[in-house]
């Protein structure tokens, strides 16, 4: 059995974990924690932290993960380049999942769009677009910036010089460089990405729609059974489902 520790857990993929993992007689949950509860005085419980709490909290949680030595899988997104970096530098001494989603499905997009983009080649141009729930604090999702990263790998770009956050005004002709990313917001909607590949005369459109957290939450879970028999690394879902 898998004992479980949930950092996030008042929120709604946190609640959604707690549900889920009742179900499931392989896992136990030992800890719910949210703000202001005390993790330091429960985490020598678990066999696994899943964090799903803020941006703000995670690398305080990786930190305090790594001084138990405690696996950790961590969902949540937003994080700036210096708090990925200080989370990345625990990565020798746990092993931690880091995914911008946990969708089976998505991870099938990431694997597909690296695959188009391979086969398509640099004829096309690339547009990003993704839409969440009007209460979603981040943009691009994270999802949607993994998308574009994977995109600019196979073409050897540098993300941060070729993103193009939404157009206004008198833009000028597209370039051939630029990857497009648009986040759109409203409503109750869990995520929708879509890769556009557009070439002159065709266009190749995939799109991945998302209509509960189920998909996510069942995802993180298979995470975190699947981390506690790895070594100290860095791992993502394409780990975790083989898709590498």
């Amino acid at each position: 059995m898998t004992k479980l520790i949930i950092t996030g857990s008042k929120g709604r993929m946190g609640q959604m974990l707690v549900a889920y993992a009742a179900r499931d007689p392989e896992l136990q949950v030992v800890g719910q924690i949210d703000q202001g509860d005390d993790l330091r005085g429960i985490i020598a419980k678990g066999d696994v932290v899943v964090d799903f709490s803020s941006h703000s909290a995670t690398t305080g949680i990786v930190s305090l993960c790594a001084e138990h030595k405690k696996p950790i899988v961590i969902g949540t997104t937003g994080h700036s380049d210096g708090a990925k970096s200080q989370i990345l530098s625990f990565k020798s001494q746990i092993p931690i999942v880091l995914s911008s989603n946990f969708s089976t499905g998505v991870n099938a997009l990431f694997w597909l769009t690296r695959k188009a983009a391979e086969i398509l080649g640099p004829g096309f141009d690339l547009e990003v677009v993704e839409m969440h729930h009007r209460l979603k604090h981040d943009a691009p999702s994270g999802t949607a910036r993994t998308l574009a990263e994977i995109l600019a790998e196979v073409r050897k770009q540098n993300l941060q010089q070729a993103a193009r956050h939404g157009r206004s005004g008198i833009t000028g002709q597209r370039s051939n460089e630029e990857i497009g990313i648009h986040s759109l917001r409203g409503g109750d909607v869990v995520g929708d990405h879509t890769v556009i590949f557009a070439a002159q005369g065709e266009r190749v459109e995939l799109t991945h729609k998302a209509s509960s957290r189920e998909t996510f939450a069942n995802g993180a879970l298979r995470a975190a059974q699947w981390i506690v028999k790895q070594k100290p690394g860095l791992y993502d879902m394409q780990d975790v489902l083989g898709l590498k």
